[in-house]
C-alpha cells in the first residue's frame, strides 16, 4: 500500500500535523481548498521521499508530519485555511512574515484587504533601507580602503621578512610611520611637523614686501636668509623622502600611496627650478619662457600645506570624504548651473533697460548670480530696479536651499570616514603595543645568546 491510498483511505481524512511541538488535526477538505500549499501538496504524495521533500519528518504508524517552524506564526496559517485570508503578524518583521508565507506556499493576494496595503507598504521600506544599507556598506567598504591608504598606521611589517637589511629598515620604518612607537619616534614625528610648519611660515613671510630685498641695479632678489631656511626645510624634506623611500617595504607601493605623492610634489618645484635656473643662464633662445616655469613651480611650494595631513586625522578623513563624494558634488555643481543660468537671464532681461544697473549682460548676470547663490555677495554688483530685488532676494533663498541640499549626505560620510580613521588609530596603538614588546623579547633574547 502506497502512502497516496493512505493518505485518501475513507476512514483517514485526517492528518496530524506537529509544528515546533505544537499539534494540530486537520481535515482533507480544507486542504484541498487550497493545493499549491505546502499541506495541500502532501495529499498528493505517492512516495515516503515526496513526503520529506515537504516536511522534516514524518511518522507512517502514526500518519504525523512533522515541522520545524514558528508555531507561534501557524496559528496564523491554520486561521487562513479555515476562513482563505490572511493577516499580519503583530511584532513580526515583515521579512520574515514573507519568508514564513513563501515557505508554507501561501501567495501574497490572500492577505485581506486590511493587511495588504500596510504589507506592500512595509515591504517597499525594507527594500529601500535594504539596498540603501547596502550601497552604504560598498561606500564604507571602499572608503575604508581609501582612509587606510590615507593613513600611516598601515602594518607592514610582515613584508621585511627575507629583504636587505631586514630588521634595521623595520625599526627605522616603524619609527617614521608610527610616532606612538616610542620617544624617538614622536622626537621624530615633532620635527618633521615643526619644520612643515616652519616651511609654510617662510612662504608666506616671503610674500610681504617688507622682507624683499633690491641688488645695485634696483632689480628684485631673493631674501638670503629667507632663501637660506627655504633650502634647509627642501634638504629636510628630501632626506626624508629618501629615508622613507629606502626603509619601505614596498617601493611601488610607497610611491602610489597619496601621502608620498604630495611629499614628492612639494620637493620637486625646488629641484626643477634650479634645473630652470642653470638653463636659463645659457641664454638659449629656445628657453625664453624658462623664467615663467619657474615661477609657476614656484607656486607649486603650497603643497606643503597637505603634507599636514601625514599628521592630522582630519585631513586625512576630508580628503577621503571628497574622494568618494563625487556624485553629491556633482550634483551640487548641476543645481548651482541650473539656478545661476535661470536666475542669469531673468535679472538681465529685468535691468537691462535701467541705465543705473551694471546687469545689461548675461555674462555678467552669471556672476552676480553665481555670488548670489552661493551667499558671498560682494556687492560689486547689483540689481536696482523692483523686480530685481525680488529676483535677487529668490535667488539667495533657492542658493540657501541647493548647496543644503548634498551638505547633509556629505557631513554624514566625513563623520563615518573620521570615525573609520579613529577605528584605525586604535588599531595603530595596537600594532605599537605588540611591536614594542616583540622588540623588547628580541631584543632581550639577542642578549642572551651573547652572553
Amino acid at each position: 500500500m502506497v502512502y497516496g491510498q493512505v493518505l485518501h483511505r475513507p476512514d483517514g481524512c485526517f492528518i496530524n500535523v506537529n509544528v515546533g511541538g505544537f499539534k494540530q488535526r486537520m481535515d482533507h477538505t480544507v486542504l484541498k481548498r487550497f493545493p499549491q500549499t505546502r499541506l495541500g501538496r502532501l495529499l498528493c504524495c505517492s512516495s515516503k521521499e515526496a513526503i520529506l521533500e515537504l516536511c522534516d519528518d514524518f511518522s507512517p504508524s502514526e500518519m504525523e508530519y512533522y515541522f520545524d517552524r514558528s508555531p507561534s506564526f501557524f496559528c496564523y496559517v491554520l486561521n487562513f485555511y479555515l476562513t482563505g485570508k490572511l493577516h499580519l503578524v503583530d511584532g513580526l518583521c515583515v521579512v520574515s512574515f514573507f519568508q514564513e508565507i513563501e515557505y508554507w506556499g501561501i501567495k501574497e493576494r490572500h492577505l485581506d484587504s486590511c493587511c495588504s496595503g500596510t504589507f506592500l507598504e512595509r515591504l517597499e521600506l525594507t527594500e529601500d533601507e535594504y539596498w540603501d544599507r547596502m550601497c552604504e556598506d560598498l561606500q564604507l567598504h571602499s572608503a575604508g580602503s581609501s582612509v587606510e591608504e590615507l593613513s600611516t598606521s598601515e602594518d607592514e611589517t610582515d613584508l621585511f621578512e627575507g629583504s636587505w637589511c631586514a630588521n634595521v629598515r623595520q625599526s627605522i620604518w616603524i619609527r617614521l610611520e608610527n610616532p606612538g612607537f616610542s620617544t624617538s619616534a614622536k622626537v621624530m614625528a615633532v620635527a618633521s611637523l615643526s619644520v612643515v610648519i616652519a616651511s609654510i611660515v617662510a612662504m608666506c613671510v616671503h610674500s610681504m614686501p617688507d622682507f624683499h630685498q633690491v641688488d645695485a641695479d634696483e632689480k628684485e632678489i631673493e631674501n638670503p636668509v629667507l632663501t637660506f631656511f627655504e633650502n634647509l626645510c627642501v634638504l629636510f624634506f628630501s632626506a626624508e623622502f629618501i629615508l622613507r623611500l629606502t626603509v619601505a617595504p614596498s617601493a611601488r607601493k610607497f610611491l602610489c600611496s597619496p601621502l608620498n605623492i604630495i611629499d614628492l610634489l612639494s620637493i620637486m618645484p625646488f629641484f626643477v627650478t634650479i634645473a630652470c635656473d642653470i638653463m636659463n643662464e645659457d641664454e638659449n633662445s629656445d628657453l625664453e619662457n624658462v623664467g615663467k616655469v619657474a615661477q609657476i613651480l614656484r607656486l607649486m611650494r603650497v603643497f606643503r600645506i597637505l603634507k599636514l595631513a601625514r599628521h592630522s586625522v582630519g585631513l586625512r578623513s576630508l580628503g577621503a570624504t571628497l574622494q568618494h563624494s563625487s556624485r553629491e558634488m556633482g550634483l551640487l555643481v548641476l543645481f548651482l548651473s541650473v539656478g545661476i543660468s535661470m536666475f542669469s537671464a531673468m535679472i538681465y532681461f529685468v535691468e537691462q533697460e535701467s541705465e543705473e544697473s551694471q546687469l545689461h549682460t548675461i555674462p555678467i548676470a552669471w556672476w552676480w548670480a553665481t555670488i548670489s547663490m552661493t551667499t558671498v555677495g560682494y556687492g560689486d554688483i547689483l540689481p536696482v530696479t523692483l523686480g530685481g530685488k525680488l529676483i535677487g532676494t529668490l535667488c539667495i533663498i533657492c542658493g540657501l536651499l541647493i548647496v543644503a541640499l548634498p551638505i547633509t549626505n556629505i557631513f554624514n560620510k566625513f563623520s563615518q570616514f573620521y570615525q573609520k580613521q579613529q577605528c584605525l588609530e586604535l588599531k595603530k596603538k595596537k600594532n605599537n603595543l605588540s611591536l614594542m614588546h616583540r622588540y623588547s623579547s628580541v631584543s632581550k633574547r639577542t642578549q642572551c645568546e651573547r652572553m
